[in-house]
């Protein structure tokens, strides 16, 4: 029986010098470009970088907030927002199409990725700039989110999973400030990543076993630990015959 394949994608193009060392061991990117970080310069770095391994491009739209990394929850109007998503998309596909690279998805960043999956107006917002811009690409989206219901007539859907952090029981992430939120242990990694592939469920903080539907699962480029839980990963896939997407 053939397995399914996994993709693996990480948030990349964020300044933290671990780019080179993390893209070869995934499948897809999603690149900051330009709300909570992210020029001209480091789009089209990694942009390359991607073309180079064969790695999927993605936008990784934010808040516009460079202060906080997009961590922050900005009091915004919902025309403001979309302006913003849209000028953040436009500048982003403008790169990849001086690169010859199609875009391949777009993933929302930090604090926009967790508000837009609770908040119908931001919601809203996200996908009117994305059908705004003509292109339409993959949006990953978390399972059961309000943006995945907002968006999925308009755009294909590919719902994401965490391998790198915590789950509450509600499915949100466990927020980075508490005691456990970042999965640091290759092994405690490749056991969740596991989890929600074969069974498609996740036990949360509290242990409690909760079903997930993902056919992406990212890890974060600014964790520590993200080269060894990679690599370690890798090896544990050749061992159970699971194949990269």
């Amino acid at each position: 029986m053939t397995k399914k394949p996994i993709d693996i994608n990480a948030d990349l193009g964020e300044g933290t010098g671990n780019d080179e060392n993390i893209m070869p061991l995934i499948t897809s990117c999603s690149i900051a470009c330009g709300g909570h970080y992210g020029t001209d310069v480091s789009m089209r770095t990694a942009v390359q970088l991607a073309k180079k391994h064969h790695v999927g491009v993605g936008a990784h739209p934010s808040f516009p907030d460079r202060d906080h990394f997009g961590r922050k929850v900005l009091s915004m109007t919902k025309s403001e927002l979309t302006r913003s998503i849209f000028d953040q998309l436009i500048h982003f596909y403008a790169v990849c199409e001086t690169e010859a690279v199609p875009v391949h998805h777009i993933k929302l960043h930090g604090a926009l990725y967790n508000y837009a999956a609770v908040d119908a107006p931001t919601a809203d917002a996200v996908v009117e700039a994305i059908v705004a811009t003509k292109i339409r690409p993959k949006l990953y989206v978390p399972h059961r989110s309000i943006l995945a219901k907002k968006a999925e007539n308009l755009l294909p859907l590919v719902f994401e999973a965490f391998i790198d952090r915590r789950y509450n029981d509600d499915l949100s992430l466990v927020d980075r400030s508490k005691k456990g939120a970042l999965i640091e242990s290759p092994q405690q990694a490749w056991q969740q990543l596991l989890e929600m592939y074969a069974s498609q469920s996740v036990t949360s903080i509290s242990r409690r076993v909760q079903p997930i539907i993902a056919h992406t699962y990212c890890i974060h480029s600014d964790h520590a630990a993200a080269v060894p839980i990679l690599r370690y990963i890798h090896e544990k896939m050749q061992q159970h015959s699971i194949p990269l997407s």
